[in-house]
């Protein structure tokens, strides 16, 4: 698990396809208690393809060259192409899609299809939260798990609408993730609860 700080990083900016956001409803049936959201993007299948096309043609080198033009140069270009198609399918694989749960205690989110990298920050650690209408990943530099001093950190699987967490360290956590205005809104009731149940503690 990760915490809202530094985390691996991708490198490009595409279409996305996603599901809307869906809240869940609390035991008395009356209050909502659990939102989960997610964002997909198709296109990053196309970059995991370029990736396993590296990755076997070092092996086809590895397998069926003829070695004459001497060990090192082979070496480096095997070595070459599986690092480049491994770390090439991480980085697709990881961000086709990202899957978002608030409920009153805190927000969860999952990368890939094993959920990893995973952050989850509680919503003692958050004073507010704003609805981004557009989030792109030229703003971060790319898509991924982004880092920048001058912004905070965001999760970033395509363009388009996300959220923006406002923490109490001073840092920014950002999401790309459909339906985000319902994420909003559930994290505000959250706050509201937790600074009710203070005010009357």
């Amino acid at each position: 698990m990760r915490d809202h700080s530094k985390g691996p990083q991708g490198h490009a900016d595409d279409g996305h396809d996603g599901a809307a956001g869906s809240p869940s409803p609390a035991g008395n049936g009356t209050e909502l208690a659990v939102w989960t959201g997610r964002a997909t993007n198709r296109i990053q299948w196309l970059l995991a393809a370029v990736g396993a096309a590296c990755l076997a043609l070092g092996v086809e080198l590895a397998v069926d060259s003829a070695w004459t033009s001497g060990l090192a140069p082979l070496v480096m270009a095997v070595v070459g192409c599986v690092a480049a198609g491994l770390l090439m399918l991480y980085g697709t694989l990881a961000f086709v899609h990202v899957a978002v749960r608030v409920d009153t205690e805190a927000l969860e989110v999952r990368c890939g299809h094993i959920g990893v990298p995973r952050t989850r920050i509680p919503l003692s650690h958050v004073v507010g939260a704003d609805f981004a209408p557009r989030v792109t990943p030229r703003q971060w530099g790319g898509w991924g798990y982004r880092w920048r001093p001058e912004q905070g950190t965001a999760v970033v699987v395509r363009r388009g609408e996300g959220f923006v967490l406002r923490l109490g360290d001073g840092r920014s956590f950002t999401v790309t993730v459909d339906d985000a205005e319902a994420a909003v809104q559930m994290i505000r009731k959250g706050l509201s609860r937790a600074a009710g149940r203070r005010a009357t503690a």
